[in-house]
């Protein structure tokens, strides 16, 4: 029976679903830049791969024409997710503050996120699916927090309300 118990714990720590692990070869054709120009700004993201294999969303935001925003989603298959309880990136950031965004299904016209930020190292960032709030074009929405149970797109985000350069690297996005 101890041993029983030993090996539930150790396949439930270890249990984790890799979302995207990048590397020279990976296929980013359900990868799309959305940017402020969508509604009229002049902001400019731009997603690619880089020598060794890591993802790397850049670009600039700006505030002209009431801009201010540059994104990437990765668009998937619906997944169930209620095995799982949070969401691990291991990134390089260049210091500034991003959101991860979620969307539970395609049909939904709202996402979930959460911020983070960046030491200009490379760290794992954890999110933890009830820290999840519910917005929609920057507005906080009067919603339950993301319930955990599935999820149809990943998104990268970055709108800190100021003019400035990002840069942001990939290495892998899974589900612990």
């Amino acid at each position: 029976m101890k041993y029983l118990l030993i090996m539930i714990m150790l396949f439930s720590a270890s249990s984790s679903l890799m979302l995207f692990d990048f590397d020279k070869n990976s296929d980013l054709s359900n990868w799309r830049v959305v940017d402020d120009v969508v509604m009229g700004g002049r902001s400019s993201g731009h997603f690619s791969l880089n020598e060794e294999g890591h993802a790397v969303f850049e670009g600039e935001v700006s505030l002209a024409n009431n801009g201010g925003f540059s994104s990437v989603d990765y668009n998937f298959r619906k997944i169930q997710t209620s095995d799982y309880s949070k969401v691990v990136i291991r990134l390089k950031g260049d210091g500034k503050k991003y959101q991860f965004r979620l969307k539970a299904d395609v049909y939904e016209y709202y996402s979930y996120a959460a911020e983070f930020d960046t030491s200009g190292e490379w760290e794992e960032v954890e999110i933890d699916f009830e820290d999840m709030y519910p917005t929609y074009r920057g507005r906080n929405l009067d919603k339950p927090k993301f319930d955990g149970k599935s999820m149809t797109q990943i998104t990268f985000l970055i709108g800190n309300k100021k003019e400035q350069n990002f840069k942001l690297l990939l290495d892998k996005i899974e589900l612990k």
